[in-house]
């Protein structure tokens, strides 16, 4: 893992959102994403030096990872490392409109 994923994922295990699991490198598809939340069908990427000049790459993958029915979430690797706090709470707000209605 880069050090960008390793902060997210560490915030992920240490800073539950509503109890939810997480998984890391999880395969869908023929894709490996980079975090993965089965129960609220949440993709989460992060994108970084190796993304430079892929966006058409990165729109179509995403294209079809919504096509079954998952909602990406992308954020660059400067954003983690710079606040990592925002991008944490951006999740939480995602989560939280993605949970069932009680």
């Amino acid at each position: 893992m880069t050090i960008p994923e390793r902060m997210l994922w560490n915030v992920l295990r240490t800073r539950p959102i509503h109890d939810l699991k997480f998984r890391r490198q999880a395969p869908i598809d023929r894709f490996i994403v980079d975090f993965y939340c089965t129960a609220v069908g949440l993709v989460i990427e992060l994108d970084g030096m190796s993304h430079l000049g892929r966006a058409d790459k990165d729109a179509e993958r995403t294209s079809q990872l919504e096509q079954l029915g998952l909602h990406v979430v992308r954020y660059t690797n400067d954003e983690v490392l710079q606040d990592l706090d925002a991008v944490y709470r951006d999740l939480v707000r995602i989560i939280e409109h993605r949970l069932p209605s009680p």
